[in-house]
C-alpha cells in the first residue's frame, strides 16, 4: 500500500472535515429530536436527491442550462471589453466606473426588473447570470494584462512587435492564469444569479422547483436543490480546472 503524496493530504483533510460535520448535524437532528419540516438529516436529504432524481433531473437541466448560456454570454461581453480598456487608458478610465456600479446593484433589485422586461422564459435567467460572472472575468483578465513583466514589454517593442503580435504572443499567454481564476470564480456564483431568477418568476429549474417545495414544507426536497446546486457549481469548477490544464500545458 503506498503511502498519500502531498497532494492527497489535503483532500483528505476536506474529506475527514465533511464528514465529522453531516456526523454532527445528523446526531443533532436526532439528540434535539428537530422535526423534518424544519431541518432534516443529512441521510434524508441524500436519500431525497437520489430518489426524487427523476423531479430534480429537468429542472436541474433548465437551471444547467441558464448557468452555462449566462457563461457563454459573459464570456462574449467581457473579452472584447478587457482587451479594448487594456487598448485605451481612457476607455478603461470612462468604463470603470460603470463596471463597479453594476457590481453595487444588489442583484435582488435587478432580478425583478429583468422579469418584466424580458419575461418569465429564459432569457431573464440568462442575463441575471451573465451578470454575475461578467465582472469578475472582465476584472481578473484586465489585471492579467496589467501585470505582465515590463522586460518582456520593452524586449517586444526593441524587437518591432506591434499591439496585437504583442499581445497573442505576451499578453494573452500572460493573462492566461488570471482569466481561468476570474472564471472560476464566475462560474462558482453563477447558479446565485439563475436562481434568483427563477425565485422571482419562474414555472420550470432548480429555483423554481425550491420556491414551491418550501411553501409546502418539503424542506428535505429544498435542500436536496440546493445539493444539486451545489454539485453543478463544483462540476463547472472542476470543468474551468480541467480546460486551464489542457490549455496551459507550460504549467
Amino acid at each position: 500500500m503506498q503511502p498519500i503524496g502531498r497532494r492527497g493530504y489535503p483532500v483528505l483533510v476536506s474529506l475527514c472535515l465533511v464528514l465529522i460535520g453531516l456526523g454532527l448535524w445528523q446526531a443533532a437532528c436526532r439528540f434535539w429530536q428537530i422535526p423534518e419540516f424544519i431541518l432534516p438529516g443529512p441521510w434524508q436529504i441524500a436519500a431525497t436527491a437520489v430518489l426524487r432524481a427523476p423531479l430534480l433531473a429537468p429542472h436541474a437541466v433548465v437551471t444547467g442550462t441558464e448557468i452555462v448560456a449566462g457563461c457563454l454570454l459573459a464570456l462574449a461581453a467581457a473579452l472584447p471589453l478587457a482587451v479594448g480598456m487594456f487598448y485605451s487608458q481612457s476607455l478603461e478610465r470612462a468604463l470603470a466606473p460603470f463596471l463597479v456600479a453594476s457590481q453595487a446593484v444588489p442583484v435582488f433589485a435587478l432580478a425583478p426588473l429583468l422579469v418584466v422586461w424580458l419575461g418569465y422564459g429564459i432569457a431573464s435567467k440568462v442575463l441575471m447570470a451573465a451578470v454575475i460572472i461578467f465582472f469578475p472575468i472582465t476584472v481578473t483578465l484586465l489585471e492579467g494584462f496589467k501585470s505582465c513583466d515590463a522586460e518582456y514589454r520593452v524586449l517586444f517593442r526593441l524587437m518591432g512587435a506591434g499591439f496585437w503580435d504583442s499581445f497573442t504572443r505576451l499578453y494573452w499567454p500572460w493573462a492566461l492564469s488570471h482569466f481561468f481564476a476570474g472564471l472560476k470564480v464566475g462560474v462558482s456564483v453563477a447558479t446565485i444569479g439563475a436562481v434568483i431568477g427563477e425565485w422571482v418568476g419562474a414555472s420550470e429549474g432548480l429555483g423554481y422547483l425550491m420556491i414551491q417545495s418550501n411553501a409546502r414544507l418539503q424542506t428535505d426536497l429544498v435542500f436536496a436543490a440546493i445539493l444539486w446546486l451545489s454539485l453543478m457549481g463544483l462540476s463547472l469548477w472542476a470543468l474551468v480546472g480541467w480546460l486551464e490544464r489542457r490549455i496551459m500545458t507550460w504549467r
